[in-house]
């Protein structure tokens, strides 16, 4: 196993199995610049809708076969693989996971030659619980323990469920007596509630308020109720339940990495209208056994990663020896 681990995040904007080539090679390009250990995917895409004379199962089955092999095209294209283990230690499925009545799928992607699945590690969350699926697998990265992966997609519309999709995610992380080691990468579709310490003292959000300028009709699905036009305050409580008491930490906000956007640099005409302007929704957290262990943190803009994707890729490097067994282990 190598000294430190790399874990890397990607929406990959309605990644499907007719992508345009130069579409793919710009995702495929910018996975490949990262050389990650670990991959956290979203938004790969499949027609979810019941076809004429196919029953529940078979739209089932054929969302699942279609996801799984663009899933596999892209590991195999970027050398990497999402092929689970069984508890008996056979080959298993694709790690993914959707809502069942959705096409839209998360997924977990890693490099064989420096990460293992665990054998029967993967667990694939969906309805009635989240919008999009939740996707968690244990690796074994070269920790003292093994460590769950999570790829998660926040809902884009409804802050009241996102905020119970932060309770259902947090279940998936707890254990008696505290946490998991783990890290959960996606795109949450909301501003984190990380704060920092300012130079004078003070505490204030890492990332600042992004509405308070904007007037348009979507802000019922970022803003606090009883905020707009008072001040329009992100509604923060998707990850206030994830960061309470030191749960788990926002990996930017925790090393003080300088703040970057990692949507709004597609201008509106190249992928779907984006009022909102630049913003960070693209987060890494890391469970309070596993804070310890992030030692850096950034958002990847190269040409191939601005082409790819409405959402740019972020990276968190980690020192499997810095994960911690003890479940209430603290997160610094």
């Amino acid at each position: 196993m190598p000294p430190t681990i790399r874990i890397a995040n990607l929406n990959a904007y309605k990644l499907t199995i007719d992508q345009p080539p130069e579409r793919w090679e710009a995702r495929a390009t910018a996975i490949k610049e990262i050389t990650p250990d670990v991959l956290a995917l979203q938004e790969v895409l499949v027609d979810g809708a019941l076809r004429d004379g196919e029953t529940e199962l078979e739209r089932t089955e054929r969302c699942r076969a279609e996801a799984a092999g663009i899933i596999e095209r892209l590991a195999a294209d970027c050398g990497l693989t999402a092929t689970t283990v069984r508890a008996d230690g056979t080959s298993g499925g694709i790690a993914m996971a959707n809502n069942q009545h959705r096409g839209w799928f998360t997924a977990v992607l890693w490099n064989p030659d420096t990460v293992r699945a665990v054998p029967g590690g993967f667990r694939a969350h969906g309805a009635p619980d989240f919008w999009h699926g939740f996707t968690t697998i244990q690796l074994d990265i070269g920790a003292a323990v093994p460590v769950v992966i999570g790829s998660y997609h926040g809902d884009p519309f409804r802050p009241d469920f996102r905020a119970d999709e932060a309770r259902r995610l947090k279940g998936a992380l707890r254990r008696t007596g505290g946490a998991k080691p783990g890290f959960v990468l996606g795109d949450f579709n909301a501003i984190s509630a990380a704060t920092i310490t300012t130079p004078d003292g003070s505490t204030s959000f890492y990332d600042a308020e992004p509405y308070s300028q904007q007037d348009h009709d979507d802000l019922e699905y970022q803003v606090l109720e009883g905020t707009i036009g008072k001040g329009n305050l992100a509604d923060r409580r998707q990850t206030e339940i994830l960061l309470r008491r030191g749960f788990m930490v926002d990996a930017a906000a925790h090393l003080g990495a300088p703040w970057e956007p990692t949507v709004s640099h597609w201008e509106d005409g190249k992928g779907d209208p984006d009022p909102w302007g630049p913003r960070r929704i693209d987060l890494a957290l890391a469970t309070r056994p596993a804070a310890p262990a992030v030692i850096s943190y950034q958002t990847h803009r190269s040409p191939a990663a601005l082409a790819a994707s409405d959402h740019l890729p972020i990276i968190v490097d980690v020192d499997p020896a810095a994960i911690s067994r003890d479940p209430e282990a603290s997160g610094g």
